[in-house]
């Protein structure tokens, strides 16, 4: 039986292989237990789904951002524009829409990305500029804001083990780890690690934007404006930078051995799903 080799190879070594072309700017990645990709095009209104190297629209929303898996193959996803999180049946109908309104008193304005705790409940951004905030919703009903006065909250991702959050602060061009004593809440906050910058000086050059987390601990993050993934270590340590070939690069998941990026050339649009194929198997 084959196993994947996570060592990271050299960057020059690594060429983008388009997947697909549209007309939107692409969000999103996911992929279920049955290897169908999953992607969002937010102005175009879609979920796709990608298997057997074709796509269909699976599901319409208003504009459907990050999304993510529950354990049932059920997706939960931010739709930006309904201001809400939408839960989709296997079948692509609207199951139920959660985290909306206000959690302790501050408005949830534009959801952009979640990542789900399997035991306990879902935590998402909501990308607001100056003060973006991250909001946990529990699967037994309890809603809670996590953190405020973030600077454009944008990806996320969880640790194995629930305890820590990672956050993707776009606009400080950073990366932010936020420990939690229990669900839902938080114990301490600090910067994670900083990001290369653009040398163009443009404040949309940088902008950290999707976050994956790998077997090894170590962070994928997707970087809007650099056309790149970069990858730090389970200490914030820069190990290496990958070029997407999709200018505006939005977000990213694991899929065998590749890494699928999304994203594309301006927004709302045209847009691109390529795959990076970092792994080998031995």
């Amino acid at each position: 039986m084959s196993s994947i080799n996570y060592d990271l190879p050299e960057p020059a070594g690594i060429v983008p292989e388009i997947l697909l072309d549209l007309d939107h700017y692409t969000e999103g990645p996911v992929v279920n237990n049955a290897g169908h990709l999953f992607f969002t095009d937010l102005a175009g209104q879609n979920i796709w789904c990608w298997k057997e190297n074709k796509a269909k629209i699976w599901a319409k929303g208003i504009r459907p951002n990050g999304q993510a898996l529950m354990a049932d193959g059920s997706l939960l996803v931010c739709d930006s524009s309904a201001a809400c999180i939408v839960q989709y049946d296997v079948y692509g109908k609207i199951k139920d829409k959660k985290g909306s309104g206000l959690i302790d008193g501050t408005e949830v304005r534009c959801p952009n990305d979640i990542a789900i705790d399997p035991e306990n409940g879902f935590y998402f951004t909501d990308s607001v500029r100056h003060v973006g905030a991250v909001f946990f919703v529990g699967f037994s009903g309890q809603e809670r804001l996590i953190a405020d006065n973030i600077d454009f909250a944008n990806g996320i991702a969880i640790s194995p083990d629930g305890q820590a959050l990672y956050i993707a602060e776009s606009y400080q061009n950073r990366i932010l780890v936020m420990q939690l004593d229990s669900p839902g809440h938080i114990k301490n906050m600090e910067v994670f690690a900083n990001l290369p910058v653009n040398q163009s000086n443009s404040p949309t050059g940088n902008l950290p934007d999707g976050l994956a987390l790998d077997a090894l601990g170590r962070l994928w993050v997707a970087h809007y404006g650099m056309q790149a993934v970069q990858v730090l270590s389970a200490s914030g340590d820069l190990l290496a930078t990958y070029d997407t070939g999709i200018p505006l690069t939005s977000n990213l998941c694991f899929m065998g051995n590749d890494i699928i990026v999304t994203g594309g050339f301006g927004e709302p649009g045209p847009g691109r799903v390529s795959r990076l194929p970092i792994f080998k198997t031995y």
